[in-house]
């Protein structure tokens, strides 16, 4: 890929945590960014600021990622300000534990909307919008795997996020644009860590073999492969959890 121009990224979801990492880490790697955010301008903000000091370029924006019109519109502004599309992180996801015997049907109904229409409304937006020698890479869960009681409700709106990604990667066919998933083990952000008993933290770190929890910069470098070199990697959900399973 040859561009007189930086490539430009949506990273949803990226006023903190991985996702802002995430948004760090490609405006390290030359990309320019939009930074989306839905409840926290003031976080949004931070990020941009710390790429705008590193020397990147980067603005932020709001949207719900479930409407389809204001997604639409975060596109727009996209195209409008840096000329266009190359790659879509969707990182942006809510996550509500239950036992699933004694679950709330209106948390799944909030996971559903987000997890599974909200990667629906910005993955069909990101395949009519994204450019040639460009990459989509949504965000799925290692729990999938490792069946972690509480996790059913939120886990099975990933595995909804794991089918719509290995299948919009044969749909984009000829397009020259990849399509994968990042699939986090536990991962050491206050979102994570708020409410855990230390015992709880210390087991979940030594689930991995390299005996530690990820970090959001862990789960950044995943996601800079995938975006940038990795053009042979489609179709795949790539679980970047240490080897936990």
């Amino acid at each position: 890929m040859t561009q007189s121009t930086p490539r430009v990224a949506i990273v949803t979801g990226g006023s903190g945590g991985i996702g802002r990492a995430v948004a760090e880490r490609l405006a390290a790697d030359g990309m320019t960014v939009l930074v989306h955010y839905a409840g926290n301008p003031a976080r949004a903000e931070e990020t941009v600021q710390a790429i705008v000091a590193a020397g990147g370029t980067a603005t932020a924006a709001r949207a719900d990622v479930a409407d389809e019109h204001e997604v639409a519109a975060l596109f727009d502004e996209a195209e409008q300000r840096y000329g266009g599309v190359d790659v879509v992180v969707h990182t942006a996801g809510i996550m509500l534990l239950s036992p699933l015997a004694e679950l709330d049907l209106d948390d799944l109904d909030r996971m559903h909307r987000t997890n599974i229409r909200g990667t629906f409304v910005v993955d069909r937006e990101a395949a009519r919008r994204v450019r040639r020698g460009g990459a989509i890479i949504n965000f799925s869960t290692s729990v999938t795997r490792i069946a972690l009681p509480t996790y059913a409700a939120y886990a099975a709106s990933k595995g909804a996020v794991d089918a719509m990604t290995l299948i919009l990667a044969r749909e984009l066919r000829g397009r020259d644009i990849t399509v994968n998933a990042v699939a986090p083990g536990p991962t050491a952000t206050p979102l994570f860590l708020e409410g855990k008993e230390q015992s709880v933290v210390d087991h979940m770190a030594s689930m991995a073999p390299l005996e530690r929890l990820g970090t959001p910069d862990d789960i950044a470098e995943a996601v800079s492969f995938l975006a940038g070199p990795a053009r042979w990697i489609n179709g795949q959900v790539v679980h970047a959890n240490g080897g936990i399973i």
